[in-house]
């Protein structure tokens, strides 16, 4: 069983050109995935299908063998914009306890199992440290780990994750990846995580689901990242060149992925 699968999946939003068209893949169980292309290429409106929060123009979306709803608690989502205020006092406990019972900032009272939960999350992560922690002193990298477990919260088989290494610096993005790798492998999860760049997910990932053009391409990182596949999916002659151990996506001399990005998604 796939743990995604979109057969013949069209996506729009507005009245311009679908982001998707027609498109058709599944991502196996347990594959960790990087989820890359193009600003405006619809990586973040993609998530939200999948979580069920945007329409299919045409054609289906099934996660784990079952049609898209909304609150699938096998699925785990981390926003590329959370809404916790940077200057809230909450610890990281008492921020994983509101967002357990759905109060925004609340301090609910919670069962014993509810408790263990958390417990639980904040392991999972190596943030028992982070509990006593108030979120507005946490550093950028442990407030992604502290929002990474509550994405856990439940136990989800599938974890959408949207552009968790923004802001982070390159260390940081370094220890939120091999995090999410173990997560992955430790739990069989199925992980499918949007960056704006390849190099920031090189070694971790088993496979890239680039989106372009209104089409998407599957495959390991050799098999989509070539030059053939990306000038296909950008509509303009791409270079792909490897240097010591990274991979740079090229046009016209310029770095796509690092050059053309910015923080207005689709």
């Amino acid at each position: 069983m796939s743990a995604i699968s979109l057969d013949h999946v069209t996506l729009s939003v507005g009245a311009g050109s679908p982001l998707l068209a027609d498109v058709g893949l599944d991502i196996a169980e347990g594959a960790f995935v990087g989820l890359l292309g193009p600003n405006g290429a619809g990586k973040t409106t993609l998530i939200r299908a999948i979580l069920g929060l945007h329409p299919t123009a045409r054609g289906r979306i099934s996660v784990l063998g079952h049609p898209v709803r909304q609150g699938n608690p096998a699925v785990g989502y981390l926003p590329q914009t959370h809404t916790a205020r940077p200057d809230i006092r909450l610890s990281g406990r008492a921020f994983l306890a509101s967002s357990l019972n759905g109060h925004r900032y609340g301090l609910p009272i919670l069962t014993r199992a509810a408790r263990r939960e958390i417990d639980w999350a904040l392991e999972a992560v190596d943030g028992t440290a982070l509990a006593k922690r108030p979120f507005s002193a946490m550093s950028g990298g442990q407030r992604q780990r502290l929002l990474i477990a509550e994405a856990l919260i439940g136990r989800p088989r599938l974890l959408l994750l949207d552009e968790p290494l923004i802001s982070l610096d390159q260390h940081q993005q370094h220890v939120i990846v091999t995090l999410v790798r173990r997560l992955s492998k430790e739990f069989g999860l199925t992980v499918l995580f949007s960056a704006h760049e390849l190099n920031q997910l090189l070694g971790a990932i088993d496979q890239v689901l680039y989106l372009g053009g209104g089409t998407a391409v599957l495959g390991t990182v050799d098999e989509v990242v070539n030059p053939e596949t990306l000038s296909r999916l950008y509509g303009t002659p791409i270079d792909v060149i490897r240097s010591k151990g990274r991979i740079f996506v090229m046009s016209g001399g310029e770095h796509i992925e690092r050059d053309h990005h910015d923080h207005a998604h689709l």
